[in-house]
């Protein structure tokens, strides 16, 4: 009889291998996608580079403490979603789990304080937050970000969320919803918070174990939390405009005249307060609201940011750098009912198929597709096919309008086929008059 050690080993060799996958919340972005996405990109970046913005780029590995100073402990995004690693060398890094506290860090270690002032920065790339996936907020997200350093003029703000919702509506969400507060600074939140706790601490019976939690670490947290069992409790919390000091009031109110002055509609949400420890003053969200396929009402938030006059100094910055910025997300904008696809500029649907026969047109067809390349002419091929019914069955499933046919014959007397797919007619073309030719056509 065999062993039990043999048999499992047996077992072993018998299971199937699973094929590999992408990791929960995360995916591959292929095919009409990544040009939705690089669509996308190249019209909100040609936007902010008409205001004035540049780009930054900064890495997807950041030291942990970047964001455990910057975005602050007691939040989800610290205690709960942030990916760690510590390297062989006992580095201790994060996947960045959002844009702004990377940028800021940026800014400080490059020395940007000594360029003109303000500094506008625009980004966009992957953030990675280890959170349950849902529709349009993934594990590995794609944000488009706008920041403003070195101001801390209420202009900024206002800049920063009409910006957002110009990009917003050109994407096709025709009437965004700019929800708005603000949650004061130092100056005056401290008194805010105590009046916050000593009202929590009457309804600890009637909020969630997070709210609990948050109550004693991380205070405004509660006012972020978004579990059904808190919101009656929420909703009856003491207004914190009303215990904003004199400079945060005035700074408030600018703000949302200089949206009234630019025809940005919003509305004031007196319990937002964000998810990170680094706000000031001005908050806001956007949202989409649509019908559903069920014809339910949905809202949906689509942006999000504000101030952050405090985040360089809990960076290192020996002096305060007040700054201001938002954030679009991507992934959840694509997905809306609304969103208006915009094709990528360097991206042309090939409305030419080369096809080579033979072994010596093979030789020369990249020379040929260069020269095309050259003159800005796209086209798609097959250079690993042999047949001819092949490559013209290629052709045909993929509808494309007109084939360039070059055969042994063609390639000793440096000529081409021209064939109209459609009407089946065809021309001998000198490959010196081909790109010429095909603009023509085209």
């Amino acid at each position: 009889m065999p062993t039990k050690q043999k048999t499992k080993k047996a077992a072993k060799k018998t299971k199937k291998k699973e094929p590999a996958g992408a990791p929960k919340g995360m995916r591959d972005i292929i095919g009409d996608d990544y040009y939705r996405y690089q669509g996308f990109f190249e019209k909100a970046s040609e936007i902010a580079i008409y205001y004035g913005f540049k780009p930054i780029e900064t890495p997807i590995l950041e030291k942990a403490e970047v964001f455990t100073s910057g975005v602050g402990e007691g939040t989800d995004i610290i205690d709960k979603e942030m990916y760690l690693l510590k390297t062989k060398g006992g580095d201790h890094l994060a996947m960045r789990p959002e844009g702004t506290a990377a940028v800021m860090r940026a800014y400080i270690e490059h020395g940007m304080q000594s360029l003109p002032q303000p500094v506008m920065l625009y980004t966009y790339g992957p953030y990675f937050r280890h959170e349950n996936p849902q529709r349009g907020r993934l594990r590995e997200l794609r944000q488009f970000g706008l920041e403003i350093i070195g101001t801390p003029k209420s202009v900024a703000d206002a800049m920063i969320i009409r910006i957002i919702t110009i990009i917003l509506c050109e994407a096709g969400i025709k009437e965004p919803v700019v929800e708005i507060n603000s949650i004061g600074d130092k100056e005056c939140r401290g008194g805010y918070i105590r009046s916050l706790t000593a009202y929590y601490k009457k309804n600890l019976g009637n909020v969630c174990g997070d709210c609990r939690q948050r109550i004693k670490t991380n205070p405004l947290r509660v006012l972020d939390c978004k579990n059904e069992k808190c919101q009656e409790v929420k909703e009856g919390a003491p207004d914190i405009i009303s215990a904003l000091c004199a400079p945060c009031r005035t700074h408030f109110k600018e703000v949302l005249e200089y949206l009234e002055a630019l025809n940005v509609p919003y509305q004031i949400n007196n319990h937002l307060v964000r998810g990170l420890d680094y706000y000031t003053r001005t908050v806001f969200e956007i949202f989409d609201h649509y019908v559903d396929d069920e014809a339910e009402s949905v809202k949906l938030a689509i942006a999000s940011g504000g101030r952050y006059d405090e985040l360089a100094k809990n960076l290192g910055s020996k002096k305060p750098v007040a700054a201001t910025g938002g954030a679009i997300g991507v992934d959840r904008l694509l997905t809306l009912p609304a969103y208006k696809h915009h094709n990528p500029r360097i991206v042309k649907k090939p409305k030419v198929y080369f096809i080579q026969i033979g072994f010596e047109a093979k030789l020369k067809s990249l020379g040929i597709i260069e020269t095309l390349r050259k003159a800005r002419v796209p086209v798609t091929h097959s250079l690993s096919k042999d047949s001819l019914s092949a490559q013209l069955a290629i052709a045909e499933k993929l509808e494309i309008p007109y084939t360039i046919i070059f055969g042994q014959k063609e390639a000793l007397d440096n000529t081409v086929i021209v064939r109209d797919m459609q009407t089946r007619s065809q021309d001998t073309v000198p490959i010196d008059q081909l790109p010429e030719y095909i603009k023509k056509i085209k």
